[in-house]
């Protein structure tokens, strides 16, 4: 899937407090993974995931070869709305 890197950062920062920490245990992931996959670069707590970024418009094209994470923060988003 394709995404620009401005609406990736959108939906992060539409997330309720304390999100990330709930994707985490849902997925059984370390929760700087989860904060890499919405754009943070500090790897060395959490693993990168499968994207590639290109240069572009609003913060260029993300790739993402995986959406679970986006897919269940555009839920947990829809259910605080």
């Amino acid at each position: 899937m394709n995404i620009t890197y401005e609406e990736l950062r959108k939906i992060k920062h539409d997330l309720p407090t304390g999100s990330i920490s709930k994707m985490a245990s849902q997925l059984s992931m370390d929760e700087q993974t989860i904060r890499n996959y919405f754009g943070a670069k500090k790897f060395e707590n959490g693993a990168i995931v499968g994207s590639h970024i290109q240069p572009g418009p609003s913060g260029g094209i993300v790739h993402l070869e995986d959406t679970t994470i986006l897919d269940l923060a555009r839920r947990i988003i829809q259910e605080a709305n």
